[in-house]
């Protein structure tokens, strides 16, 4: 870690310390920066960090009016996670909040602002922002919270958990009280423990009318896109359910984030790997055991999935060689609105507020 370069920004002027990690000259930096100082800059200081390449690489890459109003720093590590180069940068936070962004990422003018007055008046740890999807900002619905829901969000009703990234605001008081961290070393889910804690420990309000954060898609190469075995992949989930504030919470709360865990992380690890070549005995046995962790962290937390979510999920625990019946388990499942999908096997559990029919309802909702 180097000295970072200094910024002439008042330290009593700064309510926001927003940090952009970037790995690479192809990304396009310019434009996020363009998006915080032309455009949210007010009472924000802007560090970019710089993972494993130079800072005198990407400065050059700014628009030239930008390049003396950012705080370079230079953070190296072996991992090409985003973690690293994040928790260094919140650890040279000096802001009443700090917000994380990726380098293809861009806000909409006036989204800090949004968020920053929202924190003030509702004395919240954290603002959720509202997010959209490219050029065309297309509405990601995550997550699924209760209809209109803006302030009291309850972690267990509000089906928080489907938030998977700290996108928005989080007050570094909260970050120390909790001791929030990105797993460093996780190229996969690094910030999911940091939300998991931070969603059940802190207070939490939703920005869903304000300015959007834009999630970019012309990045070529996200860490996140890259197939690895499933051993790896899902590390953070096994390390995730063993850390003593996990187990703290109680069986609703780890259930809450167990049955997220499953359909997004555990299912889409099956849907995002489509060649019967891939599924090798011994990647079989890896995610029966990722899926055998997260039952036994949450007990019971199965009953609220659907019929075809049950069926992949015994197909994942089964002992049956079949990596044809299992990628088209996975593909079943996502054929929403489909009696099968909507429908949970335990019909006790039918209208429970993480089965599909409820959540589905306030996935509509969201904007």
């Amino acid at each position: 870690m180097v000295e970072p370069d200094t910024v002439d920004e008042p330290a009593d002027e700064v309510g926001v310390d927003v940090i952009i990690a970037v790995h690479s000259r192809e990304r396009p930096i310019a434009r996020a920066v363009r998006s915080v100082l032309d455009r949210n800059g007010e009472g924000v200081r802007l560090t970019v960090v710089c993972h494993n390449i130079g800072a005198d690489e990407i400065r050059p890459l700014l628009d030239a009016h930008h390049r003396d109003k950012v705080r370079f720093l230079e953070h190296t590590d072996a991992h090409r996670s985003a973690s690293g180069p994040f928790n260094a940068g919140i650890d040279a936070a000096t802001a009443e909040y700090v917000s994380i962004m990726g380098s293809d990422d861009t806000l909409l003018p006036g989204a800090i602002a949004s968020w920053f007055w929202l924190a003030r008046r509702t004395g919240a740890d954290a603002v959720m922002a509202r997010l959209v999807l490219g050029l065309e900002h297309r509405i990601v619905r995550s997550p699924p919270t209760r209809p209109l829901r803006r302030r009291d969000l309850d972690p267990v009703a509000d089906r928080l958990s489907y938030r998977s990234a700290p996108l928005g605001l989080v007050s570094r008081a909260a970050i120390i009280r909790l001791g929030l961290r990105l797993e460093e070393g996780a190229q996969v889910g690094g910030d999911v423990g940091f939300v998991t804690r931070l969603w059940f420990g802190g207070k939490t309000v939703f920005d869903r009318w304000g300015p959007a954060y834009v999630i970019g898609e012309d990045a070529g190469d996200r860490v996140t896109y890259v197939q690895r075995p499933i051993k790896a992949e899902l590390r953070f989930l096994r390390h995730l359910v063993r850390q003593p504030w996990f187990e703290e919470l109680s069986l609703e709360q780890r259930r809450a984030a167990c049955v997220k865990y499953i359909r997004i992380h555990l299912f889409g690890a099956v849907h995002n790997r489509t060649d019967p070549e891939f599924w090798t005995p011994s990647e079989r046995a890896a995610l029966a055991k990722v899926a055998r962790r997260l039952l036994n962290a949450a007990p019971g937390v199965e009953a609220v999935l659907s019929i075809t979510d049950r069926r992949l999920l015994d197909e994942i625990l089964g002992q049956r060689d079949d990596a044809e019946l299992l990628i088209s388990l996975a593909l079943q499942r996502r054929r929403h609105g489909r009696p099968a999908t909507l429908v949970t096997r335990d019909l006790t559990q039918l209208f429970a507020a993480d089965a599909p029919l409820r959540m589905m309802g306030a996935s509509i909702l969201t904007r």
